[in-house]
């Protein structure tokens, strides 16, 4: 692998490539410990996929904000280092499959061009803030959130409180109460509000906190009904510094913030958040409040078109389009399947729309797109243009629009299969009831395993990959469940299991379903409501012969989109960072921190200079805890046992290694106090480097040691 420069014009992302293809060379001459490595990695997006030996790459866009630009971009990297295929996902990124290791940085070199990241789309950091499509056009909105999600996201962004969290930490901002970016299911979910405070109209929100999905989902808990907007920021630094050091280290399946906020109590959580604010840099950051400018084209050239079948064009108008609330103009929605589009496919689509509507389009959260500011007057021309890319499908976000994660075609988690299983549901939809293209109620949802990548457990009848046995042979199979969705205001429903069945009886499944609604719902009964009145139980009987294993075909032994016997090849998930327990390795790492702790000392970032000194105090306290086989599972525990099991006192850490790190949030971070904070870190750093060489030579000293006769 050859050394490579780049040519960016932002220093930082050009030193952060130069640094990645730094690390990939020592992680390949195996001068970087794999498991570090691997941390490193998922904290630039590049995640390891089921088949061996190449990557996916995770393409942040906040808030799913996607320019022409951007958008032909990425179809172009795509070509030249991924399969020709752009997937978009729930979290409203855009993911590259099958990239080879070695040609990450060029890749993350020509996506920075047009200012696209792949930093901390994965691991434990703060992931891609996601946010309402309809932010901006909203007719329902107070105000416009963009600003704010992009100040936040712009905020964390290589910020040192969330590089290295217990967990990842998601944020969802939505523009109204209808909660279309489904605040309820995140750490920190957002509703924008206006309040009359003194005469005067302050934006802010509404804060749910502690929600997410997974083997084990949670809603959110309310934590303001009103939290002006320029408080926004400071709060989540301060949640994110308490989940940083209270968060489940070791087992990772207990380790987002829900289960933080469970074991504490939403009373002593709020408690720790409050104690942070001391440290923090700012109580409040002032968030300038400006429309986003779209960019509209000068001219609009309308040529003649032929609408070929105008039954389809009337479906799509009613199913696919919405009103702005900006007077004359419409958004129209792309129905995109599995949420896959060929590279050439979404070229020809940037230039339809860079012609026809804003430079800017949004994609949505499952797995969408938004084209914004189409013109009244267009929209016969841009039906056609899209029909001839196939891309005019009627039913967006309806019951046939069925959002699928990529499962078992390259997620090393996934059970079974979920894209030819999403297609084939879709059809059923629309072969056997057409009509409910119009149902914007019933949603289905399908995830590959557990852990509901594909919503599943917010879904109104929703699926996740699982297996059967039966006659001593594995079938794939899946989880079946009612009941979820949002409710509106930051709440909303999680989906109940019902029962597993065979995967390929899932189609009969949703036709027993459908029909046993369609035919006993009250008149303008929702699904979710009828799903209450009868009872999980009616659901489980209606369901059951499905169940049935003592009928099986050779078919149910093979998963949707296969020709061979199914077989469970679950790998290890890489949605999290790896638990690196190597002494050297955190010592190393608390040494590049310290330097980094200095420079920002130099720049006169103080807070960032502090939180850096501590972050790297505690990887020289675990890493000698290590070395005694302590176990570490919180940053909280580790400051406490490292008192218990040395003396404060031979490492210049008086009165005890808690009171020193702990000053952290108990001084505001000025210079004395930074410049004093960060030379302790030092001192700590160097009396635990020469402890560790004692140790190290009285080890050697004992191996060598003659064996007595």
């Amino acid at each position: 692998m050859k050394s490579f420069r780049t040519e960016l014009e932002n220093p930082v992302v050009e030193q952060e490539i130069i640094e990645l293809e730094r690390k990939i060379r020592q992680y390949l001459t195996g001068e970087m410990h794999p498991d570090r490595f691997k941390s490193l990695r998922l904290a630039r997006g590049i995640y390891g996929q089921r088949q061996k030996g190449v990557q996916m790459i995770r393409i942040k866009l906040p808030q799913g904000r996607l320019t022409t630009a951007q958008l032909k971009r990425i179809a172009d990297i795509s070509d030249e280092y991924a399969t020709g295929n752009l997937h978009l996902t729930t979290r409203q990124d855009i993911q590259l499959h099958f990239v080879s290791l070695e040609r990450t940085p060029e890749l993350w070199t020509k996506l920075a061009l047009d200012d696209l990241t792949i930093r901390e789309a994965c691991g434990n950091t703060v992931r891609n803030i996601t946010g309402s499509h309809l932010a901006g056009i909203d007719p329902n909105e107070p105000f416009d959130v963009t600003p704010y999600a992009d100040a936040t996201f712009r905020y964390f962004l290589r910020n040192p409180v969330c590089q290295d969290l217990a967990r990842k930490f998601k944020i969802g901002f939505s523009s109204s109460e209808h909660d279309e970016a489904f605040a309820y299911i995140h750490d920190v979910g957002l509703i924008p509000r206006i309040q009359e405070h003194e005469g005067r109209l302050v934006k802010g929100f509404k804060v749910v906190v502690g929600g997410g999905l997974g083997a084990q989902p949670f809603t959110a808990k309310l934590a303001f009904e009103f939290l002006p907007a320029e408080e926004l920021i400071p709060y989540i630094e301060a949640i994110l510094r308490v989940f940083d050091r209270y968060g489940e280290r070791t087992n990772r399946h207990k380790a987002r913030m829900k289960y933080l906020i469970e074991k504490l109590g939403m009373e002593k959580f709020t408690e720790l958040v409050q104690a942070e604010y001391k440290g923090l840099k700012a109580f409040h950051v002032p968030i300038e409040f400006r429309e986003f400018a779209e960019q509209l084209p000068e001219h609009i050239h309308i040529p003649d078109y032929t609408i070929s079948n105008p039954d389809k064009f009337e479906a799509w108008l009613i199913t696919n389009v919405i009103p702005q609330k900006q007077l004359g103009y419409r958004g129209v929605y792309l129905k995109i399947t599995n949420g896959n589009i060929a590279s050439a496919t979404a070229r020809r689509l940037a230039d339809l729309v860079k012609s026809i509507a804003a430079d800017q389009m949004r994609v949505t959260n499952n797995q969408g797109i938004l084209i914004r500011f189409v013109p009244e007057q267009a929209l016969g021309y841009l039906f056609t243009r899209l029909d001839e890319l196939g891309l005019a499908e009627p039913g967006f976000d309806s019951t046939a629009d069925v959002t699928s994660c990529p499962g078992t075609d390259t997620c090393n988690l996934g059970i079974s299969n979920s894209t030819g299983i999403a297609r084939m549901l879709e059809q059923v939809i629309l072969q056997e009831y057409p009509q409910l293209i119009y149902n914007k109620d019933i949603k289905i949802k399908i995830s590959g395993c557990m852990n509901s990548c594909g919503q599943h457990g917010i879904a109104t009848i929703g699926f996740h990959g699982a297996s059967l046995k039966a006659g001593g042979k594995v079938l794939p199979a899946l989880q079946l469940l009612l009941g979820g969705g949002p409710t509106g205001h930051g709440e909303g429903r999680l989906a109940e299991k019902i029962i597993k069945i065979p995967s390929k009886r899932a189609p009969q499944a949703l036709r027993w379903i459908l029909n046993d609604y369609l035919k006993n719902a009250q008149p303008e009964e929702k699904f979710n409501a009828y799903f209450d009145r009868q009872g999980k139980n009616y659901f489980y009987t209606l369901l059951k012969p499905l169940a049935d294993l003592t009928q099986l075909q050779p078919d149910d032994f093979i998963d949707w989109g296969h020709t061979e016997a199914y077989s469970t090849a679950v790998g290890v998930g890489e949605c999290a960072s790896v638990v690196v327990d190597l002494v050297y390795v955190l010592l190393n790492e608390a040494g590049e921190k310290l330097e980094q702790a200095a420079s920002w000392l130099q720049e006169a970032n103080y807070a960032d200079a502090i939180y850096q000194a501590y972050t790297a105090s505690i990887y020289v306290a675990k890493a000698l805890l290590l070395d005694k086989e302590v176990n570490c599972n919180t940053h909280i525990g580790i400051i406490h046992d490292f008192d218990q099991h040395f003396s404060a006192a031979d490492f210049d850490v008086q009165p005890t290694f808690a009171a020193y790190v702990l000053q952290i949030n108990q001084h505001e971070p000025t210079a004395d106090f930074a410049q004093q904070y960060v030379n302790q870190a030092f001192r700590f750093y160097q009396k635990a480097r020469i402890y560790e060489q004692q140790r190290s030579k009285q080890a050697a000293d004992a191996a060598v040691e003659p064996i007595q006769s």
